[in-house]
Parts: C-alpha cells; structure tokens; sequence
C-alpha cells in the first residue's frame, strides 16, 4: 500500500509546483499590464488637459472651428462612378467621332468614283453630236460636182470616217430614202445607177468607168 501511494504524491507534486509557477507568472502579467495602462492613463489624462488648455486659448483669441468635416467615404464613390461614366463616355465619343471620320473617309473616296457617269455622258454625248449617215450623205453629194454611184459614196464616207463601219449595201438603202424624200436624184447610165442632190444636173453619157465597176460589183 506504500508504494501506490508514492507515485500519486510525486504527481501532485509536479502539478503543484506547476501550478505555482503559472499563478507567478499571471500575476507579473497583470502587474506588466497594468503598469502599462497607468502610462497609457496618464498620457491620455496629459492630453485631455492640453486639449483644454488649447481650447480655451483659441476661444480666448475668438478664432471659430473652421476644422472641414472628413466626408463620409460613401460620398467619394459616387465620384469614383462619374469618372469611370465620364471615361465611358469619352471613349464612346471618340469611338463614335472615328466612326464618322472612317465614313467621311469612305466617301471621299466613292467620290471620284462619281466622275465615271461624267465620262460616260460625255462619250455618249460625242457620238450624239456626230453626224448622222443621212447628213454625211447630203453633205457629200452637196460637195460632188459630178453623180456618185453609191460604192463611191460608200469609198469617201469610209476614208473620211474610219472608225465608221460604213457600207455600200446601207449607202444604197440611205441614198434611196433620201430619193423617196426628194433630197436626192438618182439617175441610170447602163446598168450603173448615180445619184446627185437635187440642185445637181443629172450626169452625162461621160460617167467615169470607175464608178461602173464599182457599182457592178
């Protein structure tokens, strides 16, 4: 029985003594921390007395509180969002401001595009003020002193007029219009048939022997 009773005892022991030392230590923590709040105490009551002391000297000299309150930091958020509306909405408008130069741009450049109907209408307004075939015919007969058979009518308008496709076959049908009309004359030598305007005396049994051939073939 002794001996179970030693181990217990020597436990306590140590518990003991632990527990001491713990409640030593505690209690230099609470004498640490409370020396600290007596300095902590005395600065705040120094303070408190110079706060008043500087009070009292500004009310002395009639000098107001013209301290500006702090703003709530829920006033300065609003500020926040306007810069980032405003930033939106300039870069809205310098995207829209890039848009208009991009289309302004597009249409100088469609602009000289504009020119080809120009082009167009001059050209065909060249053709139109080119004489017709009948015109070309009368003037040339006009300026004949002799009867033309319609070969050499077809010959003199093509030399003068190359890029006109002119040919004897639509001379003929022209010459004999402008006879329907009476613009023009036609005459017979043979089988050969000449035609003059109707101010040119009729052609003589002398018609050239060129004209013949042409007109045979």
């Amino acid at each position: 029985m002794p001996d179970s009773k030693t181990p217990t005892t020597e436990l306590t022991s140590q518990y003991v003594a632990q527990v001491g030392n713990d409640l030593d230590h505690n209690a230099k923590e609470q004498d640490r921390i409370g020396a600290e709040i007596d300095a902590l105490q005395e600065q705040l009551r120094a303070l408190q007395h110079d706060h008043t002391v500087l009070t009292n000297m500004r009310n002395a000299l009639g000098v107001s509180d013209t301290t500006t309150p702090t703003a709530p930091e829920a006033d300065a958020t609003p500020s926040v969002a306007r810069q980032k509306t405003t930033a939106q909405s300039g870069a809205g408008k310098r995207v829209r401001a890039k848009k208009t130069a991009t289309a302004q741009g597009a249409e100088e450049v469609k602009k000289p595009a504009a020119k080809k109907p120009e082009a167009a209408t001059r050209t065909t307004a060249a053709k139109t003020t080119q004489p017709t075939l009948v015109e070309l015919i009368r003037r040339h007969l006009t300026d004949q002193s002799e009867p033309r058979s319609a070969a050499e009518i077809a010959t003199s308008l093509g030399q003068a007029h190359p890029d006109r496709n002119i040919k004897t076959t639509v001379v003929r049908t022209t010459v004999e219009g402008l006879v329907a009309k009476s613009h023009a004359q036609r005459t017979k030598q043979g089988s050969s048939v000449y035609y003059t305007t109707t101010d040119t005396q009729a052609p003589t049994a002398a018609a050239p022997a060129a004209a013949d051939e042409a007109e045979v073939s």
